[in-house]
C-alpha cells in the first residue's frame, strides 16, 4: 500500500521547492511475540509468559512506553527488572530527534537479548499508520499514533490462539491528557511512577525514577532563592540585539561561588565573563550553554583569591577580591540555552533526620553542585560510590533535584574508583562488541602477496624500537645507516594500522569514537582491539610487520636532502627500553649494527634538538611519576618521578621530524582537508602566574615570543634554590593553551607555538590515536598507495571529527592524572608519616597550593580558623588521603607529613 507525503521546503537561494515522499505501508510486519501464531515470524523477541510482579497488573503483560517516559525514565528502563517492552517506531524517531544520548542508551538496551525490547515499525504497518488531522499538532498526532498501536497490539494478542493466559498490553504515560484518552478508548494505562511503585519484588527501583513536575513542587519551598530564567524567545532576541552573550558555563574548582562563561568569538576575539555569587550563577551547572548579561562596568570585579567549598550555607556571598588583581568583565546568568547534564558519580551524605528519605549527594567533581535525591536505601548506599542524575533545579531550591541511578561499589576499592574516574571523564571502556570484532583479521595471519602491492620490502634494514618498559603497543621503530655517498639514511617506520581498519566499518567507527588509548596506572583502555594493538600492528622484534615509512637522506649536520614516504614491510631486530638503548649507546665495547644505528640516530637527534631550540621551541616541565605495581595485589609498592634519558629525546626528535614532514606533504596535496595539529600562542594574561613567581625572586621573564620565553627560562637561576628553574618551567607549562586538531580548510592559523613549527600533525602513533589513522589515509592517497573515500575529502566532516578527537584527548589526560592521584593515595595508605621537601606554588587568602616534587603531588593546604596563631593545614580532597599537621600539634596517624 503506497501513500505519499507532500510538503514545501525553502531553498538556500530563497525559492520554494515542492517535495513528495513516498510512504509504503505493509501488512506483513511481525508483532515480535512468542505468544502469537498469526504472524509468520522467523524469530521473536517478546516472551510468551512475561513475569514481573506488579500489584497493579497481576496478569502477564508487555509495556508500551510513550516518548516522554523513555526520555525521562531511561534509568528505569535500563534496570534488568524491566523486560518485554515494545518500543514503537514513533517513539524511537521522537527520541532520536530530541536527545542523542538517550537514543544511544535506548539502542543499547534494545541490543541486549535478555531485556526483550522489541521495535515495532508502526509507522509502516497498514493498520497502525495514521495521518495527521487538520489542526492537529505533531505532538498530539504522535500521542494518537502510540494509542492506536497499543490498541492494535491488544486486539492482535487477544485473537492469538495461543494467548490463553490473558496476555495484555500496558501503556505507560505521564501525560494526563494522553492517559485520559487512552482510558476512554479501553486501553490499560498507568503513569510510569505508579507502575514502578507497584513492582512488589523491586521496591528499590523507585529510587531510579526521575522526579515528575508534581514531585518537584512537593520538594521546593515557597522562598524564591534565584531569579526566573528568561524564556528562549527573549534570550534569542537579546543575543541578536547584543544585550546578552551566549557561552559555555565553566564552574570553578576552587570556589563554588565563582564561575566564568566562555564566549566564543571570531579568531582571537573570544572572551571570558566572570560570574560571582549564587544569584548571579542562577542555577547554571558546569558545561551548560547559557545566556549572560554583562553588569555595569562599576560592578565588575576581580577573580576571588579565596578557596571556598560549599558547606551548605545559602547566603549569597561574593568572595572578596584583592586590590592588585585585574578587574574582569563581570555578568549574571539570565537563562539556560542548553543543559549538558549527565549522570554524576559521587557519595551520599545521609540525612541526620531520622527516617528521612531525602538526602544530599556530593559529586566527585567539585564543579558540580550537590544534588538532593529521595532514596529508601540510604543506609545501604552510605560508603558507596553511586551515580545520580539531575532532574531539575527550581528557583526556590538551594540545590538541584535528582534521582539515584545505580551503585558502583564500595568507596576506596580500586575497581570502584577506576570505574568512577572512567565514567567521570567520559572514557568509553566497554568491551568491544562482536560487530567490531568481526572486522578483525583471521588468525593465523600472515603477509599475503596482495599485501605487497604498492609496498616496499625493508625487512633487510636494521630497524629497532625504543619504548618505555612493559610497552606492548609498539607504534614506531627507527633505523639509521651510512650511504655510499657519505650521507645517512634515516627511517621512521610506523605501524600500518590503516591497512587493518578500513573506512566506515564498525571497527573504524568505534576507533573514531574512542579517539585515543587511555593509559591508567597498571591498566590500558585500548582504542583498537588487543589483537591489533598488542599483536598484528605492534612492531615487535623478529616478526614481519606492515609499516608506513618516512625515510630521509641527511648529511652529517642533520640537514634533510631528500624525503620519501612508502608503505613497507619491516622486521624489527630489537625491541628496546629507553634504558637498554642508552646502555648500548654508552657501552664502548659494543659495535654491532643496532648499536651503530642508535649512535647515529642519537648524534643527529642532538643536532635537531639544538636547532629547534634555537628557533624558539620550548623546553617545559611537568611532574610525572611512575609506580611499581605488585604483581599479585596490583597495588603500588614504590613511586618515583620519571627520569628522562638521551634516548627519550632521540626518539622524540625523529617523531617530531616525521610528523612535520608528513604535515607538509598532506597539506601540499590536500590544502582543504588535511588533518593538522596546532598550538595557539597564549594570551598575555596567561603568563601572570609565571611573571609573578619570577618577580618574587627578582628574575625577569620575557613572553613576547616563544623564543624570548625559552631564552629567559634558560637563564632563570636563583643561588641556593636549584629547583627554582624547574618550578618556573612547570608554571610555564600551565600558562600554555591546549594543542588541538583541526582541518586545514577550516582554519588559517597553523602555527605550533610550543614546537616553533609553522605546520604540524600526528602521524607516529596510529595504534593509540585515531587522528594518526586519518593522516595515514591522507598520506596513502597522496602517494598513490591507497584509494580515497568521500568523508576523507569533506572538510566539514573532518572538522567535526577533530572536535571529538580534541575532546577525547583532553578527557584522557584528565583520566590519567586522576589515576595517578588515586594510586598515590593507595601508595600512602599504610606508609605512616613521611618527611619530604615541598614548595609553595600559589598563595590564596585562606590556603596555599603546595607541590611535593618527589611524589608529583600537588594539593590545596587550608588554614584552619580554630587557632589563628597555629592554623591547621589540611590537604584538600583533590589529593585524597593526604593531610598536613599544624606546627606544634600531634600529626594524624598514617598520613604523610610535610616539612
Amino acid at each position: 500500500m503506497l501513500k505519499s507525503k507532500t510538503f514545501v521546503k525553502k531553498t538556500r537561494s530563497g525559492g520554494v521547492m515542492k517535495i513528495v515522499r513516498e510512504h509504503y505501508l505493509r501488512d506483513d510486519i511481525w508483532c515480535g511475540s512468542e505468544a502469537c501464531v498469526g504472524c509468520k515470524q522467523e524469530s521473536t523477541v517478546l516472551q510468551k509468559e512475561p513475569c514481573i510482579e506488579s500489584s497493579l497488573c497481576s496478569y502477564p503483560h508487555y509495556l508500551v512506553p510513550d516518548t516522554n517516559v523513555v526520555l525521562h525514565q531511561i534509568d528505569v528502563l535500563e534496570d534488568p527488572v524491566i523486560q518485554n517492552v515494545i518500543i514503537l517506531q514513533t517513539v524511537l524517531q521522537e527520541v532520536r530527534h530530541r536527545s542523542a544520548p538517550v537514543y544511544k542508551r535506548l539502542k543499547d538496551i534494545m541490543h541486549e537479548k535478555e531485556k526483550h525490547f522489541y521495535t515495532f515499525t508502526n509507522e509502516h504497518h497498514r493498520e497502525t499508520f495514521i495521518e495527521r488531522e487538520p489542526g492537529e499538532s505533531a505532538n498530539d498526532r504522535n500521542d494518537r499514533a502510540i494509542r492506536v498501536a497499543a490498541k492494535w497490539y491488544s486486539r492482535h494478542l487477544k485473537t492469538s490462539e495461543s494467548n490463553t493466559d490473558g496476555l495484555k498490553v500496558v501503556l505507560l504515560t505521564n501525560d494526563q491528557g494522553n492517559k485520559q484518552k487512552a482510558e476512554e478508548s479501553g486501553l490499560l494505562v498507568h503513569k510510569c511512577e505508579e507502575y514502578v511503585k507497584s513492582l512488589i519484588a523491586n521496591p528499590e527501583l523507585v529510587d531510579r525514577l526521575a522526579l515528575s513536575n508534581d514531585d518537584k513542587n512537593e520538594i521546593t519551598s515557597s522562598k524564591v532563592l534565584f531569579p526566573e530564567h528568561l524564556p528562549l524567545s527573549r534570550i534569542q532576541a537579546g543575543i541578536k540585539s547584543g544585550s546578552f552573550l551566549q557561552g559555555t558555563f565553566r564552574a570553578s574548582r576552587d570556589n563554588y561561588l565563582e564561575a566564568t562563561v566562555f564566549v566564543q568569538g571570531e579568531g582571537e576575539d573570544s572572551t571570558e565573563v566572570l560570574i560571582q555569587g549564587l544569584q548571579n550563577l542562577n542555577r547554571a551547572v558546569h558545561q551548560d550553554v547559557v545566556a549572560v548579561q554583562l553588569l555595569p562596568r562599576n560592578q565588575w570585579v576581580a577573580p576571588s583569591s579565596v578557596v571556598l567549598q560549599d558547606e551548605g550555607t545559602a547566603k549569597d556571598d561574593d568572595a572578596e577580591e584583592e586590590e592588585e588583581n585585574v578587574v574582569k568583565p563581570t555578568g549574571k546568568i539570565v537563562g539556560i540555552i542548553k543543559r549538558n547534564w549527565r549522570p554524576f558519580c559521587g557519595m551520599l551524605n545521609v540525612s541526620h533526620i531520622k527516617e528521612s528519605t531525602r538526602h544530599l549527594f556530593t559529586p566527585a567533581d567539585r564543579r558540580i553542585p550537590r544534588i538532593r535525591i529521595e532514596t529508601r536505601q540510604a543506609s545501604t548506599l552510605a560508603g558507596q560510590r553511586i551515580m545520580v542524575a539531575i532532574d531539575g533545579w527550581p528557583k526556590d531550591s538551594r540545590y538541584p533535584n535528582g534521582h539515584f541511578v545505580r551503585s558502583l561499589g564500595s568507596a576506596g576499592e580500586k575497581d570502584t574508583e577506576e570505574e568512577v574516574l572512567l565514567l567521570e571523564h567520559d572514557v568509553p571502556h566497554q568491551a568491544f562488541s562482536q560487530a567490531v570484532l568481526s572486522f578483525l583479521p583471521k588468525i593465523p595471519w600472515a603477509i599475503k602477496p596482495e599485501d605487497m602491492v604498492r609496498r616496499e620490502d625493508l625487512r633487510h634494514l636494521t630497524v629497532c624500537s625504543v619504548d618505555p618498559p612493559g610497552c606492548t603497543d609498539i607504534d614506531d621503530a627507527l633505523h639509521c645507516r651510512d650511504l655510499e655517498n657519505g650521507n645517512l639514511e634515516v627511517g621512521v617506520h610506523i605501524a600500518d594500522v590503516s591497512h587493518f581498519i578500513r573506512p566506515g566499518n564498525a571497527l573504524d567507527r568505534e576507533a573514531a569514537n574512542r579517539g585515543t588509548t587511555v593509559y591508567l596506572c597498571g591498566k590500558r583502555i585500548d582504542m583498537v582491539p588487543e589483537l591489533l594493538s598488542s599483536n598484528l600492528c605492534s612492531l615487535r622484534s623478529n616478526v614481519e610487520r606492515l609499516a608506513f615509512s618516512c625515510i630521509w637522506e641527511m648529511n652529517r649536520e642533520a640537514e634533510i636532502l631528500n624525503t620519501r614516504f612508502t608503505k613497507s614491510v619491516i622486521n624489527s631486530k630489537a625491541s628496546l627500553t629507553y634504558a637498554e638503548a642508552q646502555m648500548k649507546i654508552d657501552d664502548t665495547t659494543k659495535n654491532d649494527d643496532i648499536t651503530k644505528s642508535l649512535r647515529g640516530l642519537n648524534k643527529l637527534a642532538k643536532i635537531l634538538k639544538r636547532r629547534r631550540i634555537e628557533k624558539g621551541a620550548l623546553t617545559l616541565s611537568s611532574l610525572e611519576v611512575r609506580f611499581h605495581i605488585d604483581s599479585e595485589t596490583h597495588d603500588p609498592i614504590d613511586l618515583q618521578t620519571k627520569e628522562l634519558m638521551e634516548t627519550n629525546s632521540m626518539v622524540e626528535e625523529f617523531m617530531l621530524l616525521a610528523n612535520i614532514s608528513v604535515a607538509k606533504k598532506i597539506y601540499d596535496e590536500f590544502p582543504e582537508c588535511a588533518v593538522l595539529r596546532k598550538h595557539p600562542a597564549p594570551p598575555p594574561s596567561n603568563y601572570d602566574i609565571l611573571l609573578k613567581a619570577a618577580k618574587s625572586k627578582d628574575v625577569e621573564i620575557h613572553t613576547d615570543s616563544a623564543k624570548a620565553l625559552a631564552d629567559s627560562l634558560d637563564v632563570a637561576r636563583v643561588d641556593g634554590f636549584p629547583y627554582f628553574n624547574t618550578l618556573l618551567r612547570i608554571l610555564a607549562t600551565r600558562c600554555m593553551m591546549q594543542a588541538v586538531y583541526f582541518c586545514s580548510g577550516m582554519d588559517s592559523d597553523f602555527h605550533h607555538y610550543g614546537l616553533a613549527s609553522p605546520i604540524y600533525t600526528h602521524f607516529t602513533s596510529p595504534i593509540r590515536r585515531y587522528a594518526d589513522i586519518i593522516v595515514h589515509r591522507l598520506l596513502a592517497v597522496a602517494i598513490g598507495a591507497d584509494s580515497t573515500y568521500p568523508d576523507l575529502m569533506e572538510k566539514h566532516k573532518q572538522s567535526t571529527l577533530c572536535n571529538n578527537l580534541n575532546y577525547r584527548h583532553k578527557m584522557a589526560q584528565y583520566a590519567q592524572r586522576a589515576s595517578v592521584a588515586f594510586h598515590t593515595q593507595l601508595f600512602f595508605k599504610n606508609r605512616g608519616i613521611l618527611n619530604e621537601e615541598g614548595f609553595v606554588l600559589f598563595v590564596r587568602k585562606n590556603a596555599i597550593i603546595v607541590l611535593i616534587p618527589k611524589f608529583g603531588l600537588e594539593g590545596t593546604v587550608f588554614f584552619g580558623t580554630k587557632d589563628k596563631t597555629a592554623p591547621n593545614l589540611v590537604f584538600d580532597e583533590g589529593i585524597p588521603g593526604v593531610s598536613v599537621p599544624a606546627p606544634d600539634t600531634e600529626p594524624q596517624a598514617k598520613k604523610p607529613k610535610l616539612s
